[in-house]
């Protein structure tokens, strides 16, 4: 199999997919990167001096169906192909279901669950007809088992592990691949919003914040050479996702714990950033 080398990203103008953007153009590839904030966007590829040769900014809203379809013939026009996307845009604010307004669940799922239903349909077209591809979703540990605290965010989730693990058997007869990727928590500015907030706190319960670098290195060394439909990091912890989520009732036993070191943590995180 031959490298890949056209990728197209979502969420490029901070955390995983900027790093990821960063990554690839470092490795001599063609990147169509993509964010909401357009400038954020532009000011980084100009600080690092992405190269236009090989390089395409444009803003993109994942909830607008119609920029999907038009971003990715953008980057077929300019680039020939496409090998790979990356859905990796994402929103969390954690809450109280009794407290979160009708725009929260609207955002949560519009941005994280919607937004990769139409990213993987839009890329799907286009590699379908060129006969192979993939297509990488972030999901996350919370796609595993739920967390009070995030309850919107974690349904969200759940819902882009079912449809990407479902559209890897559909597509898989045209030589597409889907992966699901399902970190812990990561340190990228999905976490900033948490601050203060007492819901918050399973989220830090990790033993480890992977940094984006952990997570691009995942992305680049095994999820896009052996195209698995998923990949859990750490795979301890999708384990004890696992059994949680099979047998529910755990979590009244384990989650007082896991809340008291995710309180501790959450402190000790807001508190090193100042």
């Amino acid at each position: 199999m031959k490298a890949p080398q056209t990728f197209f990203l979502t969420g490029a103008a901070s955390g995983i997919g900027q790093h990821l953007a960063d990554s690839l153009i470092a490795q001599d590839r063609c990147v169509f990167a993509t964010d909401i904030n357009f400038d954020a966007l532009e000011a980084h590829a100009q600080k690092q001096g992405w190269p236009e040769q090989r390089v395409r900014l444009r803003r993109l809203d994942v909830r607008d169906p119609a920029a999907w379809s038009e971003a990715i013939d953008e980057a077929v026009a300019a680039f020939g192909d496409l090998d790979v996307a990356m859905n990796i845009a994402g929103y969390m604010l954690a809450g109280w279901i009794h407290e979160f307004l009708p725009e929260e669940v609207d955002r949560h799922f519009d941005i994280n669950a919607k937004g990769v239903i139409y990213g993987t349909q839009a890329a799907a077209r286009q590699m379908m007809k060129q006969g192979y591809g993939q297509i990488i979703n972030i999901a996350s540990i919370a796609a595993l088992a739920p967390i009070p605290g995030v309850s919107l965010y974690s349904a969200a989730k759940y819902a882009v592990r079912a449809f990407s693990l479902a559209a890897a058997q559909e597509l898989r007869p045209y030589n597409v691949y889907v992966t699901a990727i399902c970190p812990d928590a990561v340190r990228t500015p999905l976490l900033d919003p948490q601050k203060g907030i007492e819901a918050a706190a399973l989220v830090f319960s990790t033993p480890k914040l992977f940094s984006v670098e952990d997570i691009a290195r995942v992305i680049l060394e095994r999820a896009i050479p052996r195209r698995p439909m998923e990949i859990v990091i750490p795979a301890h912890r999708g384990w004890l996702a696992h059994v949680t989520n099979m047998f529910p009732q755990l979590a009244f036993k384990l989650g007082p714990f896991f809340r008291k070191r995710g309180e501790a943590r959450q402190a000790e995180f807001f508190s090193e950033r100042g």
